[in-house]
């Protein structure tokens, strides 16, 4: 093409490109952060809960050194040394899943250590995990491990199992996308790379918190601190670490070495509820999942006691709320245009694929499904809201709004008007002679979009000769020379030195605008 002249159109030109590239590089930055940090909050949280559990592990190694203690502590001590192994090596493969999948996704961010350079990469968790059967494997290592920890603990196995958090649970069933509940397509297809980052933070969390368990019980077993009324805690051992807005978060909240027949009496001061009452020495609380980030629940137990009267203790866990983390990739540019397809593709981490639609307002429709779907509008619109819909879990409730995306709808921009590829210089009168008519081209647009040329004049100025006023074409189906007897009879005399004008061009494309197109402007030679 030939670059334009004119100044202000070389800016028009540039400003245009620039825009376009700043669009580009704005797609779903918002959600992309909150996984971001929904990650790193999941990270400082392991490393809280692995600090507590170390310390219970050095006590039954401090105790096993005891006098007269090593004989009766040493077969738990043996056990404890085991559990904290396979619970290391399963944080280590856990991790080592979040490089491939960084790997996967194009590599780590040169600006922040750590994180994948593309978050928004949707492919390599399914590659991975999907279609490689990666999946697979991370579901038999959870299923393992979670046995092995319970197997640890077989007299308390049947009692603590509900509160052990590391547990595989089955995916949802889908007639069209999921069939056979397949829990590699229900968990990974489609999920964002930084979703995925977060997804195995929650696995290591679970890891964590399981091993938490089993070691606290293993410390009780072997007497490694023989708990007595001055030195009392209270115990809060939450059965969720993890959950969406919208889910129940129960825990269990007690005080050790507590007397059956002597009940203890829960205060909660944070996080929901207010008083509960113990049964066999331990209190059930629940509430549901709210705000989003890490979540205190704290309050006081209190015990009365012969021996030393009313015993009061202070307790507090957290868990993580994130969000369902819905995103809205659009495949071509950050805009909507009339009269074409406009493709996207979403995907909600915590939802099956299937589950997942669009609500689009007045003047948009979109068809599709499993996370992509086109776009056809009608209006303009700066503030086009697309809300990004899941079906509730439980398929009783109404349909949760997972988040929002504005969009701007916009026209199709003017094409540029040629005539056999030339908008201005020289033209054989040869080729002038076969020339049928103007052509509407769209530069540098993504989409597929055609222009039909309604109206155009065309004015001559012989060599040497007469100047020949402007001779109209006009046919909303598609305007050519031969609509005018006599432009053919002027065009077939055309020779070398004549100059062409074709002027008053008018067009009109799929988003049914009509369009006043540049002028042509030619010599012949």
């Amino acid at each position: 093409m030939s670059i334009p002249k004119e100044p202000r159109q070389i800016m028009i030109n540039l400003m245009y490109l620039v825009l376009t590239a700043l669009l580009a590089l704005n797609v779903s930055n918002e959600i992309l952060n909150a996984f971001r940090t929904l990650s790193t909050s999941m990270n400082r949280s392991n490393e809280s809960i692995d600090a507590r559990t170390k310390d219970l592990y050095a006590a039954i190694i401090a105790s096993e050194k005891e006098t007269g203690q090593a004989d009766k502590v040493r077969p738990y001590r043996i056990q404890a040394d085991e559990v904290v192994k396979q619970s290391n090596d399963m944080v280590k493969y856990l991790d080592d899943w979040k490089k491939k999948i960084i790997v996967e996704a194009g590599g780590y961010s040169a600006e922040e250590p750590g994180m994948p350079d593309k978050m928004d990469n949707i492919d390599a968790t399914t590659t991975l995990l999907v279609e490689r059967k990666g999946g697979t494997e991370l579901q038999k290592r959870i299923t393992e491990l979670r046995q092995f920890l319970l197997n640890q603990i077989p007299k308390d196995s049947a009692s603590l199992s509900p509160f052990m958090p590391l547990v595989v649970e089955p995916a949802h069933k889908n007639h069209d996308h999921n069939p056979t509940g397949d829990w590699n397509i229900g968990n990974f297809e489609h999920m964002p790379a930084i979703a995925a980052l977060a997804m195995f933070s929650k696995f290591q969390n679970d890891v964590r918190s399981s091993e938490a368990i089993v070691i606290k019980k293993l410390a009780e077993l072997s007497h490694a601190r023989d708990l007595k009324y001055d030195t009392t805690a209270a115990v809060a051992v939450p059965k969720t670490t993890y959950a969406l807005v919208g889910d129940k978060i129960e825990a269990t909240i007690l005080l050790a070495a507590f007397n059956k027949s002597n009940m203890p009496t829960l205060a909660i001061s944070q996080g929901g509820g207010n008083k509960k009452p113990a049964k066999n020495g331990v209190i059930e609380w629940e509430t549901v999942a709210a705000g989003t980030g890490v979540q205190t629940v704290k309050g006081t137990i209190t015990l009365e006691t012969a021996e030393q009267g009313k015993i009061t203790k202070p307790w507090s866990f957290d868990y993580m709320v994130g969000t369902t983390g819905a995103s809205l990739q659009l495949d071509k540019m950050n805009v909507f245009y009339i009269g074409v397809d406009n493709p996207v593709t979403v995907s909600a981490a915590g939802y099956s694929i299937e589950d997942v639609y669009l609500k689009l307002p007045p003047g948009g429709t979109a068809t599709g499904g499993n996370g992509k779907y086109m776009i056809n509008c009608t209006t303009p619109n700066p503030n086009f809201m697309v809300d990004i819909m899941a079906k509730s879990k439980d398929r009783t409730a109404a349909d949760i709004k997972v988040s929002s995306m504005p969009i701007r709808v916009k026209y199709i921009p003017d094409p540029v008007a040629y005539l056999l590829g030339k908008r201005e210089g020289m033209m054989s009168a040869g080729q002038f002679k076969v020339a049928i008519a103007p052509q509407a081209v769209l530069e540098k647009f993504e989409f597929e979009a055609k222009f039909q040329i309604t109206e155009f004049t065309v004015a001559m100025l012989i060599k040497g000769g007469d100047y020949v006023p402007g001779m109209t074409c006009k046919t909303a189906t598609g305007a050519r020379f031969s609509d005018n007897p006599e432009l053919i009879k002027r065009q077939a005399m055309a020779r070398p030195g004549d100059r062409i004008f074709i002027e008053g061009i008018k067009g009109i494309g799929p988003d049914k605008k009509p369009r006043s197109l540049n002028s042509i402007i030619l010599t012949l030679n």
